[in-house]
């Protein structure tokens, strides 16, 4: 009997601390930290690698708190998306409580623990990232404008200007263009989610474009938003912050997005329009990686 207790409360320990990481969103927090390592390892100031590292540490927690404060409020849409209705508070893994708690604690610890690792800087922008998330995007915009996630998406760009403070207790351009890619390339990828997600959206009535604006309007936005987003990705290297393997990796992601933005653009069969749309997001997401991975490799050569 007392073997089979042990072997339950093991178990439930292991769903309830799976549950906690589930919280914190942590496709969302890899995103962070490899873009917040990014611009910590391509600074021209160097910390020590305990620093470094313990830092990082506590940029992911803050992401992963936002991630819970997110989660928190915006329980009742996530049980009423596919997407999402599987998260720790909808299937009653955890509370609203409980993930408001871990959310609060986590924010003021991981600020804390920056702030003795690094510097007052990345701190800062570290409490602007979360507060700009929760209070900005989920409560003010995302359920009030078709606009939310390209406001919105601010807070996801700051990781690599956090990075780069981390490195040099300062902000500069080079982080500046960083944020930039990540503030342009948000829209597009949202969108391209909320077109073959739609239904769910609608379901929950949030405003994503097409939802107030339709379909067309939407793919309008996607390809605008693209070729937005080829000059700045580029502009690395016209600004001497990176070299020729750069930009020639950046020009062929870059024109690829375009291109698929625009089959989305110019397709008329709304099934195919999903799967394309489908397609992009994916892409999207592999692009941001392989631009950043390429700012990376650039400095390194």
């Amino acid at each position: 009997m007392s073997i089979t207790k042990s072997k339950t409360l093991k178990i439930d320990y292991f769903s309830y601390t799976k549950a906690f990481f589930n919280l914190m969103k942590p496709r969302v927090m890899s995103l962070v930290i490899f873009t917040c390592a990014v611009g910590l390892l391509i600074a021209p100031e160097k910390i020590n690698f305990a620093n470094a590292i313990f830092s990082l540490m506590a940029v992911a927690l803050g992401s992963g708190a936002a991630g819970a404060l997110n989660m928190w409020y915006e329980s009742d849409l996530d049980s009423l998306m596919t997407r999402t209705c599987l998260r720790p508070i909808p299937t009653g893994k955890l509370s609203k409580n409980q993930a408001l708690v871990f959310g609060i604690i986590s924010s003021i610890i991981s600020v804390v623990a920056l702030y003795i690792f690094s510097n007052l800087i990345a701190a800062s922008i570290l409490v602007i990232t979360i507060l700009f998330y929760v209070f900005v995007y989920t409560i003010w915009l995302k359920r009030k404008t078709p606009q939310n996630i390209v406001i919105g998406g601010a807070s996801g760009a700051l990781p690599p200007v956090i990075g780069w403070a981390i490195a040099t207790n300062s902000i500069t351009l080079e982080p500046i263009i960083l944020f930039l890619i990540i503030f342009v390339w948000t829209p597009s990828h949202f969108w391209a989610l909320s077109l073959y997600k739609s239904e769910d959206y609608r379901k929950a009535r949030i405003p994503m474009l097409p939802i107030t604006s339709g379909v067309k309007a939407t793919k309008f936005n996607i390809l605008i938003y693209a070729l937005i987003l080829f000059p700045i990705a580029i502009s690395p290297y016209f600004l001497n912050f990176s070299g020729l393997t750069y930009l020639i990796f950046a020009i062929a992601f870059s024109s690829y997005y375009i291109f698929i933005s625009y089959r989305l653009f110019i397709e008329k069969k709304s099934i195919i329009e999903k799967k394309i749309a489908a397609k992009l997001f994916g892409y999207s997401i592999l692009y941001l990686f392989m631009i950043f991975t390429f700012v990376l490799v650039d400095k390194v050569i």
